[in-house]
């Protein structure tokens, strides 16, 4: 190869890879705006569910505090349930899958998502107990209707 055609081979490796880069930082970042909810719903990480109700300034600022600390724990908990379906596709791929360890990884993924289902009863009853009636009505709907439009 001559000195051009090298020259010309690295420069349009280095735009490929510039360009591969700078795509995938910018999918990163998009998806790091959001937070999926335990519904399923796409919020963004600065926008709350519960915004939508006529709060005072100091329920607002409470919720706003725990609904962070809960988001935390739910991420975390849906990274365990992700971890353990890997575990269980693996175990899947074997040439002679083994039943048993599947069914545990089942038990043990089934187990989880009950946890996560009682953290999030646990916490939706928590912040209703901070509502007046009309708040606290406004508040199951609007859960409500996260739910079922995503249809979860």
């Amino acid at each position: 190869m001559t000195n051009s055609t090298l020259k010309f081979v690295l420069a349009a490796s280095l735009i490929l890879n510039i360009s591969i880069l700078a795509t995938a930082g910018y999918v990163y970042y998009k998806q790091s705006d959001y937070w999926v909810s335990p519904c399923g719903v796409k919020i963004k990480k600065d926008r709350f569910l519960f915004e939508e109700l006529s709060l005072r300034p100091e329920q607002l600022k409470t919720m706003k505090e725990r609904a962070m600390d809960f988001r935390t724990e739910i991420d975390r908990r849906r990274k365990e349930i992700t971890g353990k379906r890997m575990e269980m596709l693996n175990l899947m791929r074997a040439d002679i899958p083994d039943s048993r360890a599947i069914d545990t990884t089942i038990s043990d993924i089934s187990g989880k998502q009950e946890e996560m289902q009682r953290v999030v009863a646990m916490h939706i009853l928590k912040e209703k107990a901070t509502l007046d009636k009309d708040q606290q009505k406004k508040f199951l709907d609007l859960i409500e209707n996260a739910m079922t439009k995503k249809g979860g």
